[in-house]
């Protein structure tokens, strides 16, 4: 592992993980470690009960782990919502499963940075994913690269207007000729127990994502 995290594409070193672990266990969430994307799929894939609802958001991350080909496929136990979505041909009955979406047992994602005292930000162009993680799912997986761990929310903020945009940017122009639009964000600062949701976050010590 590196030891710094200057590098957008650097993973963090030791000090930064484990104090971002404890943070996020203060905070009820869950944290796992795992070394490689497949590892991160193995972990999914015993997190899930079968027959549950799983719904998840575009993320360039769960299709590198192999998430999103691994529901595309059906080759799974869960109830795949967004497969329903798609194969809706109608806009108006479209749009509606859309929305029932957000209440699926299961919604998985990733982040656009994490800091060390667990808070994080998830950016959004239409803001589709986030009724979700605020307050639909009662269970949120987030795969995360380590390289995202930065040191506070203003590192936060900068990876997101400096790193994940352009990126971002770059990859909808090349494959729709499109821009993105920062419309909407997120920041979870924390969990009100009440809510008694299982939020669990699976780090990956590999380059994944934006």
């Amino acid at each position: 592992m590196n030891k710094n995290n200057n590098n957008p594409a650097t993973l963090a070193s030791q000090d930064l993980l484990n104090a971002t672990l404890q943070a996020l266990q203060a905070k009820n969430i869950q944290p796992t470690v795992v070394k490689t994307a497949a590892e991160a799929l193995e972990k999914i894939k015993g997190l899930i009960p079968a027959g549950k609802s799983v719904m998840n958001g575009s993320s360039i991350t769960l299709k590198q782990i192999g998430f999103t080909d691994l529901l595309k496929s059906g080759k799974h136990p869960w109830n795949n919502l967004h497969a329903a979505i798609l194969a809706e041909k109608d806009a108006a009955k479209q749009a509606e499963l859309r929305k029932q979406s957000v209440l699926s047992d299961f919604y998985l994602g990733s982040v656009h940075a994490l800091t060390k005292d667990a808070e994080f930000i998830i950016a959004s162009n239409s803001g589709s994913q986030l009724p979700h993680v605020v307050f639909t799912s009662p269970n949120l997986i987030f795969v995360v690269s380590s390289k995202k761990i930065v040191n506070s929310l203003d590192d936060a903020m900068n990876r997101l207007d400096n790193v994940v945009v352009p990126q971002e940017n770059a990859r909808l122009m090349e494959v729709y000729g499109v821009e993105t639009s920062l419309n909407q964000i997120f920041i979870f600062k924390n969990e009100n127990p009440m809510m008694n949701r299982n939020i669990q976050m699976i780090i990956v010590e590999e380059d994944l994502g934006f």
